[in-house]
């Protein structure tokens, strides 16, 4: 029984982090994803700091229960996302394709990634409101060019419409599925003698305000935002 009851009913833990420039979209793509609901622009508030959502799908006859972390595109806020990169197996990174300063920021945030976090991390670049194709800068060739090069894969959605929105998350997810090491005995961040550690010392080689990602996982089991 305890072969039956174990080890298959578990679900994977997977940890997405959504990142990109201030108002490209994040919060709408997870937003349509998680609660298949959209904001119109001058309806929605940019993110301060972090939101945190929990959802629960099936992938490859896998169940998975994803922590998805939108963080930020502000700089400001540039101190306090770098944390929550800890322990993430999959980076969404997100540009709008009618907004080409966003697009040619990829770079950064690649740069910023090659900081934070391993490079067997599955990416995936994700070009926003293609339902703005009349005001479209970055061509979808140009995009998918950009996301081989860096060994990203690539996909373009609308938070508006929801086309490609589940796609992207159900892309990256399998993708991490198949890099077992990603997800297979992962050892738990920020846990010391049993206790969850909301702060590293100085000379640590944590972030500074690294927390336990797992217990907020718990704690949000039924889903929505943790903020």
């Amino acid at each position: 029984m305890s072969q039956t009851q174990d080890k298959p009913s578990a679900p994977i833990n997977v940890k997405l982090l959504l990142i990109g420039n201030s108002s490209v979209g994040k919060s709408s793509l997870l937003l349509r994803f998680s609660d298949e609901q959209w904001l119109p622009e001058d309806e929605s508030n940019a993110t301060i700091g972090v939101d945190f959502r929990v959802h629960k799908m099936e992938v490859k006859s896998k169940r998975v229960k994803l922590s998805i972390w939108d963080t930020a595109g502000q700089e400001r806020f540039r101190t306090i996302t770098s944390s929550y990169y800890r322990g993430a197996q999959g980076i969404i990174l997100v540009y709008d394709v009618a907004n080409r300063e966003s697009f040619e920021a990829l770079p950064r945030w690649f740069s910023e990634l090659e900081t934070y976090v391993s490079s067997s991390v599955v990416k995936i670049i994700v070009g926003n409101k293609v339902d703005k194709e009349y005001s479209r800068q970055v061509s979808t060739a140009e995009g998918q060019a950009f996301a081989t090069r860096m060994g990203a894969l690539f996909i373009e959605a609308s938070a508006k419409t929801a086309v490609g929105v589940e796609d992207a998350f159900r892309d990256v997810v399998a993708r991490i599925i198949d890099t077992p090491e990603l997800w297979q005995a992962a050892p738990r961040a920020g846990v010391s003698a049993g206790k969850p550690s909301a702060r590293r010392d100085a000379g640590n080689d944590d972030m500074p305000g690294s927390i336990d990602l797992h217990q907020e996982q718990d704690e949000a089991e039924g889903g929505g935002c943790a903020c």
